[in-house]
């Protein structure tokens, strides 16, 4: 049996990870997969329940769990300088070393974007790098030596930089084109962007069989506008991963067409990569998609990492299933040209589940 928790965050995710929970519990259901659902408290609903956005006791619980569903933050809205308010994604990234941040992007035939035939997985590292809010062990990665200049420090290692390139070697191996873009800045940046590089081109050494090629970011950049189809599966570092993939989004339709998940070699997160929208919140209208495909990212990473071959089949039953509403359209949100609820859109989800998996 696996255990995952269900973390719903703030505004929209109170409304987009029930429909993501609905759907991984019907696909479970349709392949015998046994999941012990724990909903905890988090973000504003843990601070009215315990005083705390993060409870005392929920990263000891988290940790003994296989994953969780953790909807997205509206931690702008936060009171400032109060240290019971913390944001609980970076805190959970930093806290249980999630490096590894799986972006897929495809287009879709029958919605709009900006090109058709793109199917792309971006590989991103997250725990170091230029964002500072998270790089080091002590302190505070940005200080102001003077009132007139601010320095930040990039912090890149080995050990993250393997890491975050055998991942991406190892999904690149499991799909069709079997090919890693390494992205990076090594003519400017020589000893980080260049250790990073040097790591992806050993890592590429062990797998013969993908094809790998490296790409300046800001060259990858104006490709990926151009032409996004050359390229699969694409390996970079934290700062560049978290511009390109919002450009990915914009590619294909927008972030609520954006799922993901974090992961560490032991546990993962699903997480959409799309903010907690307050101005929409409460009103039904919500995209559920980048939820519910970041729980079909889930269990994809925790069919790998815990051998579990239902969770695979339960991952594809949702990607037919997420198609297969698509394709129909007639229950879309407004963003995607329909008319549904939030609500509609995932019974819908559930519902062809419902049909192809029994």
């Amino acid at each position: 049996m696996l255990t995952l928790a269900i973390l719903e965050g703030d505004d929209i995710g109170r409304e987009v990870v029930p429909e993501c929970v609905k759907v991984m519990r019907e696909a479970a259901a349709a392949v015998d997969l046994a999941i012990d659902w724990k909903p905890m408290p988090i973000s504003r609903a843990g601070h009215a329940a315990a005083g705390h956005t993060v409870p005392p006791g929920t990263l000891e619980t988290l940790a003994t769990y296989d994953g969780w569903v953790l909807g997205p933050i509206g931690h702008r809205e936060y009171p400032k300088g109060d240290p019971t308010w913390l944001n609980p994604h970076p805190l959970f990234r930093t806290h249980f070393g999630l490096f590894a941040n799986y972006k897929p992007f495809r287009s879709y035939p029958n919605l709009p974007s900006v090109h058709k035939d793109i199917d792309l997985l971006f590989l991103r590292e997250t725990t170091e790098g230029f964002k500072v809010d998270g790089n080091l062990f002590m302190g505070y990665g940005e200080f102001m030596p003077t009132e007139d200049s601010a320095i930040g420090i990039c912090v890149t290692t080995k050990l993250k930089s393997r890491l975050i390139a055998e991942a991406a070697f190892e999904a690149a191996a499991r799909r069709p084109r079997r090919k890693v873009t390494a992205v990076h800045k090594n003519t400017v940046y020589r000893y980080g962007d260049g250790l990073f590089a040097d790591e992806c081109r050993k890592v590429a050494a062990r797998f013969p069989d993908v094809e790998f090629e490296e790409v300046i970011v800001d060259t990858f950049a104006m490709r990926l506008v151009m032409k996004p189809q050359q390229y699969d599966t694409i390996v970079t570092t934290n700062l560049y991963g978290d511009i390109l993939t919002d450009e990915a989004a914009g590619l294909v339709g927008g972030l609520g067409l954006a799922p993901g998940v974090n992961a560490s070699e032991t546990l993962a997160m699903a997480q959409a990569t799309h903010g907690s929208a307050p101005d929409i919140a409460g009103r039904g209208i919500a995209n559920p998609y980048a939820m519910i495909m970041s729980g079909k990212l889930l269990f994809e990473w925790l069919a790998g990492k815990r051998s579990e071959p239902k969770a695979a089949r339960a991952a594809g039953l949702i990607e037919a299933a997420m198609s297969a509403v698509i394709a129909e359209g007639a229950q879309l949100t407004p963003d995607l040209g329909g008319s549904a609820s939030t609500q509609a859109m995932g019974d819908a989800v559930a519902r062809a589940i419902g049909t192809a998996g029994r």
